[in-house]
């Protein structure tokens, strides 16, 4: 018979510290959480306490309750899973008579107590050292946004205010700098630490769609990384600018792996496994180069001179908002005015197509208030990407949007804004709440249910 290399019952009483540490553990951060944010109260009156926490706004502002109880919650949780590990594990010791019957080698105690034990410890321990407490300066809590909603080290530091080396006020006026995320990012909180989970200094994974879907989620702007980001392995030089405007890019120059083709020739829309569903002639140079240049049979469409010719030597700077390959803006550039043109990789490579042909991708969603100062653009043209689908509302805040940067004078073009005809009323009045001047308004029928809006509008003066 094998003898065991330990006394009887020394696991079982191992074991049986183990849980009267671990519940004494559990009990002293349950303590510990409950006296910082509460100390102030236990010596006071019922009236006293009411004042303490409900008469004074300043003491709690700005400090993320909800955040912080639910780190500690976590770390509660692990310390009670270890506890109802180790109680199942004497329970089961306990039915065994003879212990020394259990052939118990060294290797497996040494398993089980750095797997089952230690390792748990540990997690909780990091969990519980993770969680940062407000400070109070001048009565007032101190703490910084969102740091104990997020796990990842990479993440809480990015968003960690950070103190000007100098001492003094930077170039901006303030003696921090505070990296910003969207709000959104809480929501989606464990796609985003998975995200952030990377080496420093190694290469990034390729994973552009992971944050794209975390932007078009809410998560935007997303925090920075510091990874190298990946390019193509076969990257070639760009045509030269006389070339690449009306040519198709050279498809070694982008990384396939997210999407459905693995060419540009793919990407045809006469393929039904291209991958996307908008813009599908948007690959097609040759159907590209009659866009807004051209008469078509709808009478809704507008050409490029015909709108020019409303501003006469006005128009030289403007955005393209939208989905499409860049046509708009480099059929512009051949009246010498700059586009900066907004795209999503939505099935298809957008971004790299319209930098391939010497324009300026603006990779941004519908989320975000776009990065231009207020009463800076001369132009805004929208097709193809805000129709009929989208709720009235966020529709409002992004006209308004709209109307911010767009300077006095300037000119709204809506190319081919389509919705139901039942819906009409409402999109239009979307669009006429500014007052502005109307030089093209023009609705036609797209479908039996479905109608097309053009217009061409310019911005008032507003002069107060």
């Amino acid at each position: 018979m094998r003898v065991s290399c330990f006394p009887n019952f020394r696991l079982g009483r191992i074991l049986g510290m183990m849980q009267i540490v671990l519940g004494v553990l559990v009990i002293i951060v349950s303590v510990s959480s409950l006296f910082r944010f509460y100390s102030a109260g236990f010596l006071m009156h019922n009236e006293d306490i009411c004042k303490q926490f409900y008469g004074v706004k300043d003491v709690y502002e700005g400090f993320d309750v909800m955040s912080l109880t639910a780190r500690v919650n976590e770390v509660l949780d692990k310390m009670l899973s270890l506890q109802e590990k180790l109680e199942s594990t004497v329970q089961g010791l306990e039915k065994t008579k003879d212990l020394a019957k259990m052939n118990v080698s060294m290797l497996e105690y040494k398993r089980f107590i750095e797997e089952e034990v230690i390792q748990p410890l540990y997690s909780a321990h990091i969990s519980l050292r993770q969680i940062r407490l407000p400070t109070v300066e001048n009565g007032t809590t101190n703490e910084d946004p969102f740091i104990n909603t997020f796990v990842t080290e990479e993440i809480r530091k990015y968003i960690t205010p950070k103190e000007n080396r100098v001492g003094k006020k930077n170039i901006y006026g303030s003696e921090k700098i505070y990296n910003s995320i969207g709000h959104g990012c809480v929501s989606v909180k464990k796609e985003l630490q998975v995200y952030m989970d990377y080496d420093i200094g190694s290469f990034c994974k390729d994973d552009w769609n992971v944050a794209q879907s975390l932007m078009i989620k809410g998560c935007d702007p997303l925090p920075r990384r510091r990874c190298l980001t990946r390019a193509s392995k076969l990257y070639q030089k760009p045509y030269p600018i006389n070339e690449s405007l009306w040519r198709i890019p050279d498809g070694r120059n982008v990384r396939w792996s997210n999407y459905a083709c693995r060419n540009f020739e793919c990407l045809s829309s006469k393929n039904p496994k291209r991958g996307y569903s908008k813009c599908t002639d948007c690959f097609e140079m040759e159907k590209e180069k009659l866009k807004w240049v051209t008469n078509t049979s709808f009478p809704t469409d507008i050409l490029i001179k015909d709108a020019l010719s409303v501003k006469p030597g006005e128009i030289r700077i403007g955005l393209d908002f939208g989905i499409g390959t860049g046509t708009f803006a480099a059929r512009m550039r051949e009246h010498n005015v700059t586009i900066v043109t907004t795209a999503l990789n939505l099935g298809a490579p957008f971004n790299e197509m319209i930098a391939l042909r010497g324009l300026i991708p603006l990779y941004v969603t519908l989320n975000q208030r776009l990065p231009f100062f207020d009463n800076t653009m001369d132009l805004i043209h929208t097709t193809g990407f805000m129709d009929g689908w989208i709720d009235l509302q966020l529709m409002d805040f992004i006209l308004f949007d709209w109307d911010r940067i767009l300077r006095p004078g300037g000119l709204l073009w809506v190319d081919r804004f389509f919705c139901n005809r039942k819906d009409l009323d409402d999109y239009m009045y979307m669009f006429l709440q500014f007052r502005y001047k109307k030089h093209r308004w023009a609705i036609s029928p797209k479908s039996k249910d479905e109608v097309f809006l053009s217009a061409l509008l310019e911005k008032p003066p507003r002069s107060l």
